[in-house]
């Protein structure tokens, strides 16, 4: 078997022009051809489907890692669901009020429903509007 002289791996735009011209190709040997391959002390050719597969996934401009947050820490991200505590409360995290940009002492309304309670928002001048009207009465 002839030994192929290693070429550089393709990156960015030559690597996705590359990879529509071999589009009858096997995914193994698209990444083979464009340079995602080492040879071992064997003299076996092994294709590195990991390297391939992210340089693609770079050259396409896709942001797999999430962004850090603006105080640079990381921590879990919402999951939009939360659990009656063993107390019985419910506590919403600082992920969500963050995301609202709710400060403290921000009042709420709660509306019960069968299956759902729904939090609105009490804004403070409808607040001021109705202590006038409650003052005028």
């Amino acid at each position: 078997m002839p030994k192929l002289k290693k070429i550089e791996p393709l990156l960015g735009d030559e690597l996705l022009k590359k990879v529509k011209e071999l589009e009858a190709e096997s995914k193994e040997d698209k990444a083979k051809k464009c340079g995602y391959y080492t040879i071992t002390k064997n003299g076996i050719e092994r294709v590195n489907m990991m390297k391939f597969l992210n340089a693609l996934i770079d050259a396409e401009g896709i942001q797999l890692d999430s962004t850090p947050s603006a105080n640079g820490r990381g921590g879990r991200s919402a999951s939009y669901r939360i659990s009656v505590q063993s107390n019985g409360n419910l506590l919403i995290g600082s992920a969500y009020t963050k995301q609202m940009n709710l400060k403290p002492g921000d009042e709420f309304i709660i509306t019960l429903g069968k299956k759902h309670i729904r939090l609105r928002q009490v804004d403070p001048e409808d607040q001021e509007n109705d202590e006038a009207i409650e003052a005028t009465a």
